[in-house]
């Protein structure tokens, strides 16, 4: 009996030995991964995307893939060799071409998605197992692109417009800073490309983003003088404050007096005691007792 039992566990490991010569040679390519922040759609449309997985494009794409995401950080394709525009066709982009994530190609608008601010400083986090180098690539889609069409390379610059190599895999993620253009608005897809340098891999992964329409600032208005500041006006600026004019009126007019002008106010009335009146009074009576008294002694001096 303990020959017998040698024997079936010598062939028990003899039939094992190529599954577990399979497992260890695919253990190097399970360094798969896919960003989370941004959201891409393999990550939010699969069963660990939470609430996302729920959305109506989800949902969409789920139906047209015919089966989950579930395997979300297997995107990958071997040997491309940094001819990605060759290897992956127009319109399966998100795909990167292969039938198992077809759902992810449908051009939707309302794909799950991450606000962005242009020109602002942006970290990824793409998640991975297991770490590995090589270089992220990330491209912006033009201004002007359109969500309701199916995505192609010619919406794409290019160049990317940041790169990061061989960045450190802590906390089961890489991050990857980077600065955005300063010249998108509304819905755009954020597209990564990760080749690697230690495998013959490269991933690829879609993020819709939506970037806020830029604000008008008002345009400045003239100043308008306040109530307060016309009442401050200088004097000789109103209306009242001009020298007063005699309006003509129909009445006759008296022919002009040769003394000096009255500047006396129309108000008052002169006393007999002030002004030029009195000595002009007094000079006359003197003149008439004058007169009178030559005129007397005229008439006497003929009497005799």
């Amino acid at each position: 009996m303990p020959r017998m039992t040698a024997y079936r566990t010598a062939l028990a490991a003899t039939a094992t030995a190529p599954l577990l010569l399979g497992v260890w040679a695919a253990g190097p390519a399970q360094a798969h991964g896919a960003p989370t922040d941004p959201v891409s759609r393999v990550y939010a449309c699969s069963p660990d995307g939470g609430a996302p997985a729920g959305s109506a494009a989800c949902r969409a794409a789920v139906a047209a893939n015919g089966t989950s995401f579930a395997a979300w950080d297997n995107l990958r394709i071997a040997n491309v060799n940094g001819r990605d525009r060759q290897t992956v066709p127009d319109g399966e982009l998100c795909s990167g071409g292969l039938p198992a994530y077809k759902g992810l190609d449908l051009a939707r608008t309302d794909w799950p998605s991450t606000r962005l601010t242009p020109g602002a400083t942006m970290t990824m986090r793409y998640a991975s197992t297991i770490p590995h180098t090589g270089t992220f690539k990330l491209f912006l889609t033009k201004p002007g692109y359109d969500p309701a069409k199916p995505l192609t390379w010619s919406d794409l610059p290019s160049q990317p417009f940041a790169e990061v190599k061989d960045p450190a895999l802590t906390g089961g993620a890489y991050r990857l800073r980077a600065t955005l253009p300063a010249d998108r608005t509304g819905r755009h897809v954020l597209y990564t490309i990760w080749q690697n340098s230690s495998t013959p891999d490269t991933y690829y992964s879609c993020s819709d983003v939506v970037f806020p329409a830029a604000e008008k600032k008002p345009a400045p208005q003239s100043p308008t003088p306040s109530r307060t500041a016309k009442a401050k006006a200088p004097a000789s600026a109103s209306p009242s404050a001009e020298p007063r004019t005699t309006a003509p009126s129909s009445a006759p007019v008296s022919a002009p007096s040769k003394a000096a002008p009255d500047t006396t106010p129309v108000a008052s009335t002169p006393t007999a005691d002030s002004g030029p009146s009195a000595p002009l009074v007094a000079g006359g009576a003197a003149a008439v007792l004058v007169l009178t008294g030559g005129a007397a002694l005229a008439l006497r001096l003929r009497r005799r």
